[in-house]
């Protein structure tokens, strides 16, 4: 990813729509703009960016709402640029997989270092390597997990009682099942999960892995109130994905 990377700044305020065309288009950037979620999708159709720059604070289909249609439906780099005091919503996007964030208001120099970051986490994105956690596996049939099956392809989720009714799955509890399954009875880190479900290092007192892993948990292990037998905690190492015995 170099700087003729295509940006998509997606705002409702004029004046921070014409300041980012500005800056960033004067830094090498492709920069097209959005006020709203309509524009977004009509902007996505006419060419996909590499990065969104998405304020949550919109009129009609706020921020969040966009970012896990764009997590999704589309492989792109999500910034979110919030109200500095909006510390749930922030949480919130990077469960439903933004990239990073930025308060407003902000400085634009830290705003360029931030797009600079995740285009080259994006470029970086680890490739598959002998030992290393991939995050392909085949698909196809309905695959175990935990007292749940999934089924990759069409990215669904049931409960493994007689019924099978359907379990809610976000895009991030997905990319992270994958990656469990493709590496069983093997500790993975933080970082390790992070750049293989949204292309970003883990960082102190980032707690989204964690806060991820326990919503996890509930949907697929056999006794969501006892001790995990599934996704088991790994002390000062990460977590294990751990098959249950036929």
């Amino acid at each position: 990813m170099n700087q003729t990377a295509n940006l998509l700044v997606v705002d409702d305020d004029a004046s921070v729509r014409a300041m980012l065309l500005e800056y960033l288009g004067g830094h090498g950037y492709a920069v097209r703009a959005a006020a709203d979620g309509a524009a977004m999708r009509a902007e996505l159709e006419r060419e996909l960016p590499d990065l969104v720059l998405l304020d949550l604070r919109l009129p009609g289909e706020d921020g969040l709402t966009l970012a896990r249609f764009l997590r999704e439906h589309y492989d792109v780099g999500i910034v979110m640029v919030t109200g500095s005091s909006d510390v749930i919503d922030r949480v919130v996007g990077l469960e439903l997989g933004a990239d990073d964030y930025i308060g407003k208001p902000f400085d634009p120099r830290e705003l360029l270092a931030r797009v600079k970051s995740v285009l080259r986490r994006i470029q970086a994105r680890p490739t598959a390597e002998p030992g290393s956690a991939s995050p392909e596996v085949s698909s196809g049939a309905r695959q175990q997990f935990g007292r749940c099956e999934i089924d990759l392809e069409a990215r669904r989720l049931f409960d493994g009682a007689a019924d099978g009714a359907e379990v809610p799955l976000t895009a991030m509890e997905y990319d992270l099942i994958r990656v469990f399954l493709a590496n069983p009875n093997r500790v993975l880190s933080r970082d390790q999960l992070l750049m293989h479900t949204r292309n970003r290092e883990w960082e102190p007192f980032d707690r989204s892995i964690d806060i991820r892993i326990g919503r996890l948990r509930r949907k697929v292990e056999p006794d969501s109130s006892g001790e995990p037998r599934v996704i088991r905690t790994v002390r000062n190492a990460g977590y294990m994905y751990v098959p249950l015995a036929a």
